[in-house]
């Protein structure tokens, strides 16, 4: 058994007769992905749609769209495509956040609208190592160390992950058997995206000089992360203290530590739909504002949110 179908089986990520959304860029992750799903496909029944995102970064993308197209046609697998505009690169912010939001409302808006189960994404292990690097290097707690989820709904979406166990050489040993040329992506080995910097020097720094397994240890060590984060979540979620987005102050600050943190990143998480760049300090400063801060004091939190401390009351909101 192969370690995307022990993943399939260990996690419970597909079932008979599943409807699945793929994401497809054209490289090597995703192509391994579709072909494994589509080799599945009669025996168990799958109903695979394709969803293709040009970033339209390159002067190339446009090629990557048509080879994706190409191949939908020869599998007999529909495919939906979007186009992202060029201004969206002299937008403020995260180029890479940009594109990440532009992804994820596109496969769920398409998931929803042709009714799938599931979303597929093609992220592996080696992506698991370098994400768990990432979140260290620019400060987080339990949550970020879990790394990527192989199993998560987002926005009413199942999203899978069923080549997260599996390394990235082993992807690339898979399609040149299958006698495959994925597409290349010139912007992945441009360092002035973080993910692009840390998988072409620091990993390859940390195997010669430290040790040479340190992808896998990454990822095990994302797994027991995760193990812990989602009982320590569901142990917040069964806390006392009022109920999202109005905690009552007399009752989390009886809170341990752990518990309280979590309850603070389940009510942002409530309002905000999620908890990305929210990060230690930002807790802490909540932390300071619950214990120390006088009534009516309010902090300011990214992506438009507040938390206001009232007399009995933590209150969230969003501006």
């Amino acid at each position: 058994m192969d370690k995307f179908t022990e993943t399939i089986k260990k996690h419970s990520l597909i079932k008979e007769g599943d409807k699945i959304l793929i994401g497809v860029s054209g490289g090597p992750d995703s192509l391994t992905l579709l072909f494994k799903l589509a080799a599945l496909k009669s025996s168990m029944g799958l109903d695979l749609h394709i969803a293709h995102v040009d970033h339209n970064l390159r002067k190339d993308s446009g090629a990557d769209v048509l080879f994706v197209k190409k191949l939908a046609g020869n599998l007999n697998i529909p495919i939906s495509v979007k186009t992202l505009d060029q201004s969206l690169v002299k937008k403020r912010g995260s180029l890479e956040e940009i594109c990440r939001e532009e992804r994820l409302a596109f496969f769920t808006s398409t998931a929803k609208r042709i009714k799938a189960d599931k979303v597929a994404l093609g992220h592996n292990l080696d992506d698991q190592a370098e994400t768990v690097l990432m979140r260290l290097l620019r400060g987080t707690g339990l949550s970020g160390l879990s790394g990527i989820s192989v199993k998560r709904n987002i926005r009413g979406v199942i999203f899978i992950r069923p080549l997260l166990e599996t390394p990235r050489s082993q992807i690339d040993k898979f399609l040149k058997r299958k006698g495959v040329k994925a597409r290349v992506d010139s912007t992945n080995r441009q360092e002035i995206f973080l993910r692009n910097s840390v998988r072409h020097k620091l990993i390859p720094l940390l195997k010669k000089n430290y040790n040479r397994n340190i992808v896998g240890l990454l990822a095990n060590l994302a797994q027991s992360a995760s193990y812990d984060y989602e009982y320590l979540d569901r142990m917040a979620k069964r806390s006392a203290g009022g109920n999202i987005p109005r905690l009552e102050l007399k009752k989390i600050i009886a809170l341990h530590p752990a518990i309280l943190r979590l309850k603070l990143r389940q009510s942002i998480g409530y309002i905000q739909g999620d908890t990305r760049r929210i990060s230690f300090i930002h807790i802490q400063e909540i932390e300071d504002l619950i214990l120390s801060r006088p009534t009516g004091s309010i902090v300011d939190l990214p992506k438009g949110i507040s938390v206001q401390k009232t007399r009995h009351y933590l209150r969230f909101f969003k501006r």
